[in-house]
């Protein structure tokens, strides 16, 4: 039974967009993962949850995607609606069309729309022509939905998020960045490893760190992984060449070999640590075999929650 304040949160997020970590209160954060906990607690029993019945969610693809696409496309159906695939090479978004018509048109077809694309500009274009909810299914800048997720996996593990430390290490890319908008609203010590030019964007980590200063999080910067490892109960990285900086690969694998997770590394963390990537992975590069497919990663689990995140989220924000 929702209680008043959960209520109040609830009717809060209706219609919203949701396009960053940072727009989420601490409270709507904590009662998203609430929400996702019962969702797949629901699943899991085998008992119907179609609170959205009737509705369809518009999914944009200009990038490439496994999770994203499966994860939204089963959540809606699991929640009774239906989720429609629009690749970027069969509508005119940004080419024959502005971004505005495009939001206007799709607006009086559905109930929502999920994008993934390249510049986070374009999303907020679209966002603010829109009169649905718009969701991000990853920018450059921006990786919203997967921070969910990890949260939620970092809650099933240790029961909690205020006070724990988690440590990331490599790329300053959307995934950290958020990682420092999600880690600061919800009181949990965040360190970057990071080799020096790779740094997260200057204007998203003093935004978290005032943020922190309410909830009682840290949040840093390092270019010294063991530092960063230091007694953290949860270690995260990503690939070192994320989409469109393929032809950087072979300069980033020299520069970020220093800030590999591996076993030498991962003897500096707490002993019940827990491993996190939001996939896909190389073995070998930002993370060796032994420690991905080890005891401590929790990566399938992780991957997973983005379905129960997401449905708490389309729940909330396109639920009549």
């Amino acid at each position: 039974m929702q209680t008043v304040q959960s209520q109040t949160i609830a009717e809060g997020m209706k219609g919203k967009d949701f396009l960053t970590i940072d727009e989420l209160t601490s409270e709507e954060i904590h009662h998203l993962l609430d929400e996702a906990a019962q969702l797949k607690k629901l699943q899991k029993q085998g008992v119907p949850h179609e609170e959205l019945k009737g509705k369809v969610l518009g999914m944009i693809f200009e990038k490439s995607s496994t999770r994203t696409r499966i994860s939204f496309e089963v959540a809606m159906l699991q929640l009774g609606g239906h989720a429609l695939f629009l690749s970027s090479k069969d509508i005119q978004l940004g080419r024959g069309e502005t971004i505005e018509d495009t939001a206007n048109v799709l607006a009086g077809y559905l109930d929502g729309v999920m994008i993934r694309t390249f510049g986070h500009e374009t999303i907020e274009r679209f966002a603010s022509a829109s009169s649905v909810p718009v969701i991000n299914g990853l920018t450059d800048s921006h990786h919203p939905a997967q921070i969910l997720a990890d949260l939620l996996t970092i809650m099933e593990h240790k029961g909690q998020l205020s006070g724990l430390k988690a440590a990331y290490f490599g790329d300053g890319n959307n995934v950290a960045h958020s990682l420092i908008e999600g880690a600061a609203k919800v009181g949990m010590h965040f360190t970057i490893a990071c080799p020096p030019d790779y740094e997260p964007d200057e204007a998203i980590v003093a935004k978290a760190k005032e943020v922190a200063k309410e909830t009682g999080a840290i949040i840093q910067i390092t270019d010294d992984p063991k530092a960063a490892a230091s007694n953290a109960d949860v270690l995260i990285t990503d690939v070192w060449a994320s989409m469109g900086q393929e032809e950087e690969q072979a300069e980033r694998e020299g520069v970020f070999a220093p800030y590999q997770i591996n076993e030498e590394l991962c003897i500096n963390a707490d002993e019940n640590y827990i491993f996190m990537h939001c996939l896909p992975a190389h073995r070998g590069e930002e993370v060796t075999a032994e420690i991905i497919d080890g005891p401590h990663s929790v990566i399938y689990q992780e991957a997973e929650n983005r379905l129960h995140a997401q449905k708490a989220l389309l729940k909330l924000l396109l639920k009549s």
